[in-house]
């Protein structure tokens, strides 16, 4: 007997199988404090992050879940507003949550990646707190660590306007997520252990829309008992769907059966409203659109999500939820229409053709075309190059131009806080060099109020996603081939969508700018999960010459582990959280001296 999932109330953001009541068993609470950032307001939140049982593709296995929900909680907030998570760890191994396109400015001690925080052991709880600071958009959070986005962990991120920005188009009568992704029946565990012996990943043993398997389109290929995702709608009513695939490595084509999707924004940039009949959105990737339910009732209409790529592969791994009318006559039919083979070059030609709408405003009332990035000079340039996994001192292991980053005990931000000599060197290569392929942690050195050109090289034969925290930034030209000085001429130098992960097709590049406004140390990675694991990451320091109190202080509640692991305090002062620094103290410094010297490393005390 067919299983179906929890129907949800229309218009209602939602997570898994659970009904919005469900998405408030995070703790809310709302005040204009008078200490806090601006005077804006705190949200707080309890989340305990721990396995569950659940059965996506018909055989039970274990995932990782919110607060009992798999997906997690959808964090439904607004511009400016503070946000306070408390996470406690219930896993078996340490874990980290990353904020995929949250800029946290000047503030990246909050961005959960292994060069900025000390992973949270198992059993230990840990609070953020940062601001969404003048954003708007869709966006989503995942566990950054040992491969665990492959078990869940995954929520999704809504950040509205503030009443007194408008949106550029009519209120929307609903707002619905869709979390898209391949899914394998191994463990996280399993998968990456083979990562580490060489062995590729494979295909995905099936897409998942919302942590749910597909429903029963055709009994040969999906198997009885898989619980399927329904959406509940009202006719000519019209909504908000956001859109994130959070999956490990491959890129999803997503539609919905005789349904247009108005793209209106991706990862917090508003667009130049465009119709499509589907959208290829790649690892790591958010959009949302306008969907208008205009259809007669006769039947429901099949929601899909299947690999962009090599489709007649992938046959039994199509994802596949229903829209339901409320006043629908009957059930969807099958067999689901044949998408055809994805074309790499249409692909592309419809990622060129997603422009910003530089006349709206998005969190702060100044147009967007107001920062006229064309007309600004390129400071520094870098042509990075990814390469499949190769032997590196024995092990299976990814590069960026020739690089395979090697994280040090310390956290870089922890050890450029400290003054602690030797953890890392900021000489990322900005060509690759002709030398062996080599494990090291490399920085690039980041010049503050400067702008950056990045072009990503793909050589290989997979799409791959790469993603910058701290910033957004602009895709102003992507091509196939080998990109040279003149690919220059080609570039979008006036509405080219800024963003915050970007993909690069096989055997092409794609370039992006960025203003290094943002001081910090940020992370800039693959965002498919297999090579992100071997080491295709590195990161970008940004520090403010002129005022090195630019940034946030490090917080008091920070985990110490490496090098400075004797400075961890107990449990009371761990989990007290305070917006002024306490490291300045004689008596933390001694302590640094004194390990820094155990473990035979040089140490600038602060003046």
């Amino acid at each position: 007997m067919r299983k179906r999932a929890s129907q949800m109330p229309s218009g209602e953001s939602f997570s898994s199988s659970f009904t919005s009541s469900s998405l408030l068993s995070a703790i809310l609470v709302l005040g204009s404090l008078g200490s806090g950032l601006a005077g804006d307001p705190f949200a707080h939140f309890d989340w305990t992050v721990s396995y569950l049982s659940s059965s996506p593709l018909g055989s039970k296995q274990q995932v990782i879940g919110i607060n009992g929900l798999f997906p997690g909680p959808i964090l439904n907030i607004t511009t400016n507003w503070n946000i306070v998570i408390n996470v406690k760890n219930e896993l078996d191994e340490p874990l980290l949550l990353t904020w995929n396109g949250i800029q946290h400015r000047k503030n990246s001690w909050q961005d959960g990646v292994l060069g900025t925080n000390c992973p949270i052991p198992a059993g230990w709880n840990w609070t953020y707190q940062f601001q969404v600071k003048d954003q708007i958009g869709s966006f989503f959070y995942f566990p950054s660590l040992n491969f665990q986005r492959a078990a869940g962990g995954y929520g999704g991120i809504i950040i509205n306007n503030r009443d007194v920005i408008p949106l550029p188009f009519a209120m929307p009568d609903g707002d619905i997520t869709f979390f898209i992704s391949d899914w394998y029946t191994k463990s996280h565990k399993k998968l990456r252990k083979d990562l580490e012996k060489g062995k590729d990943l494979g295909f995905p043993d099936g897409i998942l829309i919302n942590g749910f398997g597909p429903y029963q389109y055709d009994k040969q290929l999906v198997p009885d008992g898989i619980t399927y995702q329904i959406i509940n709608v009202e006719p000519a009513k019209t909504y908000r769907i956001r859109v994130h695939n959070v999956g490990i490595s491959t890129s999803l084509n997503f539609r919905i059966q005789n349904h247009n999707l108005l793209l209106v924004e991706t990862e917090g940039s508003y667009t130049v409203q465009q119709i499509y009949t589907n959208m290829d959105i790649h690892v790591g990737q958010s959009y949302s659109f306008l969907v208008t339910m205009d259809q007669n009732a006769s039947t429901d209409y099949f929601i899909f999500a299947s690999p962009s790529f090599n489709s007649s592969k992938f046959s039994k791994a199509a994802g596949v939820a229903v829209l339901h009318y409320s006043n629908s006559q009957g059930p969807a039919l099958g067999p689901l229409p044949d998408p055809g083979e994805s074309d790499a070059y249409v692909s592309m030609n419809q990622a060129r053709s997603i422009r910003w709408n530089v006349s709206a405003s998005a969190a702060r009332p100044n147009p967007q075309g107001s920062f006229r990035y064309g007309d600004i000079t390129v400071t520094d340039v870098y042509v990075i190059l990814n390469r499949s996994p190769e032997l590196i001192n024995g092990k299976w292991r990814t590069t960026l131009n020739g690089i395979s980053y090697l994280p040090p005990s310390t956290p870089l931000k922890l050890a450029q806080q400290f003054n602690l000599l030797g953890l890392y060197k900021l000489d990322f290569p900005n060509r690759l060099m002709n030398r062996p392929a080599k494990l090291d942690t490399s920085l690039i050195n980041g010049t503050h109020k400067g702008f950056l050109e990045i072009i990503f090289q793909n050589n290989g034969t997979n799409v791959q996603s790469y993603h910058l925290d701290g910033y957004a930034f602009f895709v102003v030209g992507m091509d196939f081939g080998v990109w040279t000085e003149s690919s220059r001429a080609t570039y979008n130098k006036w509405d080219g969508v800024a963003r915050s992960t970007t993909q690069v097709f096989p055997g092409a590049w794609t370039a992006i700018l960025v203003s290094l406004d943002n001081a910090g140390i940020w992370n800039l990675r693959t965002e498919n999960l297999d090579s992100w694991y071997l080491g295709q990451e590195l990161y970008m320091s940004v520090v403010n010459p002129e005022n090195d109190t630019d940034e946030f202080q490090l917080p008091d509640n920070t985990i110490y582990c490496g090098v400075l692991s004797s400075l961890q305090n107990d449990q009371a002062q761990r989990f007290k959280f305070s917006s002024a620094s306490s490291t300045s103290n004689g008596r933390k410094i001694f302590l640094i001296a004194l390990v820094a010297i155990a473990f035979g490393c040089f140490v600038l005390l602060p003046s």
